[in-house]
């Protein structure tokens, strides 16, 4: 990829998006925060890329995984009015539609294409599939960290703000139920596992979900911007005085700062 296709596909990103925008206020409140999303993604992304010493080709090839890997979130929200796979589709299937439809790809050479889209296919999964193999997990890897990465930075930003000024569709319609949290999801937190979306019941479990991604992360470089911008702590602040929850989210910032080298 040419530095000049990566540019074209930035200018036609802006393009797109702006549309969505011509919705009523809430809407456009939730399009904007995926925009910003988005543009973050694109700059965790050469963070990482630069702290793993990419070269400049794959570099860009991540680039374009960043600024594609949510596309499918505009037509999404325009549907059904929700960022929630489950209420909707998958949004990683709708990039790819998004990116077949509008053949923004097809320039690239056939490799090419294929390590962006399987970046973006995969990098919303629980779990890698086994069979995948690199180059091609490289850039699935470097997707799912960047984007986990600029997730806490929007969480944390969020929760800090009173409900009423918040994204509506951020929260996934998960209830502010601030004494409440779910024995399953602690116990998760506790074994050291990524907590199962399907085992959320309030917006504190989301939070615990969020935190748990920690012991999913794949490259240094990820583990220290995490502790250099401290919002782990920043989300667990927002979770109920409970000593066995400290206990948990301990662990986690244990194993960050054991992974960060």
């Amino acid at each position: 990829m040419k530095q000049l296709q990566l540019d074209t596909l930035f200018k036609w990103f802006d393009d797109y998006v702006e549309p969505y925008l011509d919705t009523d206020e809430e809407g456009a409140v939730n399009i904007r925060l995926k925009i910003e999303h988005t543009r973050k993604v694109c700059d965790t992304m050469a963070l990482i890329s630069a702290g793993e010493s990419l070269s400049p080709e794959d570099s860009r090839i991540a680039s374009a995984v960043a600024l594609l890997h949510d596309v499918g979130r505009f037509p999404q929200y325009r549907r059904w009015r929700t960022f929630r796979d489950s209420d909707s589709d998958n949004h990683a299937r709708l990039a790819i539609d998004v990116i077949h439809e509008k053949k923004l790809l097809v320039n690239l050479d056939q490799q090419e294409q294929l390590l962006i889209e399987e970046a973006i296919r995969f990098h919303n999964l629980l779990e890698v599939p086994r069979q995948i193999h690199s180059p091609t997990r490289l850039f699935i890897n470097l997707i799912r960290d960047a984007d986990k990465i600029d997730i806490w930075r929007l969480f944390a930003e969020l929760l800090a703000l009173p409900p009423e000024m918040r994204a509506s569709a951020a929260t996934l319609g998960f209830a502010d139920l601030p004494d409440e949290v779910s024995e399953r999801c602690i116990k998760t937190l506790a074994e050291g596992c990524v907590v199962q979306l399907n085992d959320l019941k309030t917006l504190n479990d989301f939070k615990l979900l969020l935190i748990s991604w920690v012991y999913d992360l794949n490259f240094q470089s990820s583990r220290r911007l995490i502790l250099e911008r401290g919002q782990i702590s920043a989300l667990a602040a927002s979770l109920p005085e409970r000593e066995y929850i400290k206990i948990a989210v301990a662990g986690a910032l244990a194993a960050l700062s054991e992974g960060a080298g």
